[in-house]
């Protein structure tokens, strides 16, 4: 009788161990198709499938071409506006500004980039351009370019801007107020939306490099 419950007792350990591996080897099956986890974040909008952002051509501040490519092995925050917009684009600047020190603190800023990419520019010269951003921060990305390239590229991200004149006879710019995250492979990955907190987005941006 003791024989036979040794043996129960051992064949329900090996039963045991058995569904632990498989669980085990199913876990690390997952992770190889599906990919790692998101992690739990604070404030970014991340979306359930990632489109890979399609070809443009811009021009930098300093007259460089900005591509595609260039939005490859880092993430990277894309915010539209313009130098002349009286609130929105400075604010969420001012917020970028502090969240770039809190990565830079936590030596994360070689995996993150910020790009301000104007809508206006007929009146955001490359050298108007450079002075507003360099404000901020000297190391965030400026351009702008053609209406037809940035129409191809504010849509293919979900976003939209407009002109709008004033009394005055000059015109405003209407834009959507989120910043854009791309992943590392080039692809729309989510959104953050205002108001723009320091401390979540922070959070998040440590979270996802």
């Amino acid at each position: 009788m003791n024989s036979l419950r040794i043996r129960g007792r051992i064949g329900a350990t090996s039963l045991i161990v058995i569904a632990a591996l498989a669980l085990a080897v199913g876990l690390w099956a997952g992770s190889r198709w599906l990919g790692p986890a998101v992690p739990a974040l604070q404030t970014a909008v991340m979306y359930p499938s990632r489109l890979v952002v399609p070809d443009f051509g811009l021009q930098r501040a300093d007259s460089r071409a900005l591509t595609q490519a260039d939005l490859h092995g880092h993430w990277t925050v894309v915010f539209f506006g313009f130098t002349h917009c009286p609130d929105v684009c400075p604010v969420t600047l001012a917020a970028f500004k502090q969240v770039w020190s809190v990565l830079s603190a936590q030596g994360a800023t070689d995996k993150v980039r910020f790009a301000f990419i104007s809508v206006d520019p007929e009146r955001d010269t490359p050298e108007q351009l450079a002075r507003y951003v360099e404000f901020f921060n000297k190391d965030f990305v400026a351009a702008t370019g053609t209406d037809d390239e940035l129409t191809r590229l504010t849509r293919s991200l979900g976003l939209v801007y407009a002109r709008i004149p004033d009394p005055t006879g000059g015109y405003s710019v209407d834009h959507s107020a989120s910043a854009v995250i791309i992943d590392p492979q080039g692809r729309r990955a989510g959104l953050f939306r205002p108001p723009f907190e320091v401390g979540p987005i922070s959070a998040d941006l440590l979270a996802l490099a």
